[in-house]
């Protein structure tokens, strides 16, 4: 068996560089999964366990593998399983023989019973033995044998082989480490590439976590040089029995995971040596991940000496390496598959594209033509250039080519190698695809506390159907561009009627914007529906009118009008589309007019109405009304006056007086016509009688001291023959306490 062994069983995964392998061999479930594997007769599967053989004489059983398992780059081995050994045994001889556990080059043919614990004869490989009779003695034991050799000793019973360096056998363990009893016991077995010797084994094996074997095994015989092999159980029986069984065994075999198999890498040669000159180790990280985890030798094809200076490998004609990686934690196999394939050839780059983003649909972008793949090859030098011709003239570099801004097109690079040979390669530069975007117009509700504003959700602008696209919100196109003064929270956006701009970003960072339209939608009033002036008591109509898609009034009524309206405030909720607009309206009851004054001229009577709204209209009975505020020859005494304006509600209604008038006096003491007595008018209030000559001015004024009379007389003196102008004016004892005047004219004969 070769030293580059890893037979390593332990229930684990092994992940690693991103990419899981592994190869499992295991004995698990219930009832035992035994999918790759043979089962020999007389073993069979019992549940969650594999009986190799029952408590009967003469009986062998196993089960193996049914493909090889090529262990040739495994540096260490390990694998682990519970048995029992249980039963009543024989009178005569009680309880055996045992059971081994093996890797054997090829595949057994036969199994032999009794001592030999079911292992062919002449078996080859690594055979560990777990012995519970003594074939000298006859009697019982526990005992482990491990032979990495051939079985070929007498009754093909490894208990008796002895070839040195490549056998043990523990003392009997039965006082401390009894193999037979009702319970599992758990077996771990570990090998590992002895540093002193690498073509031999450290092997360890422990017993319920006791360490029980602890050597070097040299391989011995047909042993020597073995790299495949069939692993497997097997138990017998002979005059002796017993139940032999096993269980969760697990069995993973795993080897370092490459990321590639092969590179083929070609190299200009030298002009002076003619050989190309290759780092190996600048492959590494191309086979692959965290290449400082691991050991990398290389080896020519075909040579088994590895590469002394593979950092500096010279060769002079097209090479295959073959290249072995090595886990340094020692737990994954080495993996022998890696191969660089070496060529000599004239130097030439590789044409490349490029491609990056013009967003917004702006006519240029900005390439980075250092990430163009023109080689492979380590350690180049790269200049670039607008044209060919610069490039050959060696003229107008490009000196920014990291971040070089340009229409799609093409550019030239070339390229040197750390030999000196140069090729040159055309770069392509392209757009990179952008998202597809249209405009969209919004509309939404007015808010009713800020009309001429509604609240957006921009999300749901129908800006791109295209998947995986990206979207931020901005005021303006500014902003847009610059990524500024994002809109923090676009599904709650209170506006005004205006635009606002989205950026597009598609799964490749490209960016477009595009325009999104916001429309606030105005509150829509009924323009038929006004407020009201009506009638204190009496009730009124309102109506909305048609064109609305709903109703809703204060009242709970769901229609266009709703009749019986008192005054009061009132709204109405109108809904247009599914804006719904608040419209309210007043019901007020009309003001009263007033007659404001009463003024009389003989019988004549003129009313003076303030108040209200007009046109007035009066009455003298409250029936037959007239538009005209002269009432003519009314009689002497008390009269009424209607009054009622535009509304036509409940009159006005005031009683007057029309005084008695006396045209003419004859101040002489015969008591006929001496003076002007209203002293019947004495109950009115703010009563005033004054008389005017015809200058207009006062001659006298008869109040409540003078007892509303007059002799003729001004200032104690009899005044002129003549005719004289008179006021008389007093407040009406009504509500408006109407204000009345009365004027009149009066002849004044006095004797001289």
């Amino acid at each position: 068996m070769n030293r580059k062994l890893l037979f390593y069983f332990t229930f684990i995964v092994f992940c690693l560089s991103g990419k899981f392998q592994s190869q499992t061999y295991q004995l698990i479930g219930n009832p035992v999964n035994t999918t790759g594997w043979d089962v020999v007769p007389s073993a069979v599967v019992n549940g969650d366990f594999v009986q190799l053989t029952a408590d009967q004489t003469s009986l062998v059983g196993g089960i193996k593998l049914n493909a090889p398992i090529n262990l040739k780059f495994c540096d260490k081995w390990r694998v682990e399983f519970d048995f029992r050994i249980d039963g009543n045994g024989t009178t005569g001889y009680g309880r055996g023989d045992g059971f081994a556990f093996w890797y054997l080059a090829n595949p057994p043919a036969s199994y032999t019973q009794g001592g030999g614990l079911g292992i062919p004869a002449n078996a080859t490989g690594l055979m560990v033995g777990f012995d519970i009779f003594n074939n000298t003695t006859e009697g019982q034991m526990s005992k482990v044998h491990v032979l990495y050799g051939t079985n070929n000793t007498a009754g093909s019973n490894i208990e008796y082989n002895t070839t040195a360096g490549s056998t043990y056998h523990t003392p009997d363990l039965i006082a401390t480490q009894p193999f037979v009893g009702a319970t599992y016991k758990h077996v771990e077995v570990n090998g590992e590439v002895n540093p002193a010797n690498l073509n031999n084994w450290i092997i360890k094996i422990k017993i319920d976590n006791v360490l029980v074997v602890d050597q070097s095994f040299a391989p011995s015989g047909a042993a020597v040089g073995m790299t495949q092999g069939y692993f497997g159980f097997s138990a017998s029986t002979g005059a002796a029995s017993a139940r032999h069984s096993i269980k969760n065994v697990k069995v993973y075999t795993d080897k370092v995971s490459l990321l590639q198999t092969s590179i083929s890498q070609s190299f200009c040669p030298n002009p002076t040596t003619g050989s190309g000159t290759v780092n190996l180790t600048s492959f590494n990280t191309q086979f692959v991940n965290n290449p400082a985890n691991y050991t990398f030798t290389y080896y020519v094809l075909g040579n088994s000496t590895p590469i002394a200076n593979p950092t500096n490998y010279q060769f002079s004609a097209n090479t295959t390496i073959t290249v072995v990686v090595k886990d340094n934690a020692a737990i994954l196999c080495d993996n022998p598959d890696g191969k660089i394939i070496l060529s000599l050839s004239g130097f030439s780059a590789n044409n490349a594209t490029v491609s990056a983003c013009n967003n917004n649909n702006s006519p240029a972008a900005t390439f980075d033509l250092t990430s163009a793949n023109v080689t492979l090859v380590p350690g180049v030098t790269k200049k670039y250039y607008k044209t060919l011709a610069d490039l050959n003239a060696n003229t107008n570099e490009i000196t920014n080519p990291a971040a070089y801004n340009s229409a799609p097109g093409t550019v030239f690079v070339k390229v040197t190698t750390p030999q000196g040979c140069t090729g040159t390669a055309q770069i392509t530069l392209s757009f990179l695809p952008l998202p597809v975007v249209t405009p969209a117009t919004m509309q939404s509700c007015f808010i009713e506390a800020n009309p001429s504003t509604a609240a957006f959700n921009l999300t749901t602008a129908n800006v791109t159907a295209q998947p995986g696209t990206s979207k931020k919100y901005y005021p303006t196109m500014t902003d847009a561009m610059n990524g500024t003064n994002e809109i923090v929270n676009p599904s709650i956006y209170i506006s005004g009627s205006t635009d606002v701009f989205v950026r597009v970003t598609g799964t490749n960072s490209c960016f477009v914007i595009t325009k999104i339209t916001l429309k606030v939608l105005p509150p829509v009033k009924s323009s038929i529906l006004k407020d009201k002036i009506i009638c204190i008591d009496d009730r009124t109509t309102l109506d909305a009118g048609p064109g609305f898609d709903g109703y809703l009034w204060s009242t709970g009524a769901t229609t266009s009008s709703i009749q019986g309206v008192p005054v009061g405030l009132y709204w109405v909720q109108l809904k247009t589309g599914t804006c719904i607009t608040t419209q309210v309206v007043k019901v007020s009851a009309s003001t009263s007019p007033v007659i404001s004054s009463i003024d009389i001229t003989n019988n004549t009577i003129t009313v003076n109405a303030s108040g209200g709204t007009a046109p007035y209209q009066y009455s003298l009975n409250g029936t037959t009304w007239q538009t005209s505020n002269i009432f003519t020859g009314l009689p002497r005494g008390e009269n009424k006056i209607f009054l009622k304006d535009f509304y036509d509600c409940e009159p006005i209604e005031i009683q007057i007086t029309v005084p008695n008038l006396l045209n003419v006096i004859t101040p002489n003491g015969d008591n006929i016509n001496d003076g002007i007595d209203y002293t019947a008018l004495a109950y009115k209030k703010d009563l005033v009688f004054i008389v005017y000559d015809r200058y207009g001015n006062k001659k006298y004024e008869a109040d409540k001291i003078r007892n509303f009379k007059w002799d003729g007389t001004s200032g104690g003196k009899k005044i002129p023959t003549g005719t004289y102008w008179y006021t008389i004016s007093w407040t009406e004892n009504d509500k408006n306490n109407t204000q009345t005047n009365y004027n009149g004219w009066v002849l004044v004969k006095n004797r001289e």
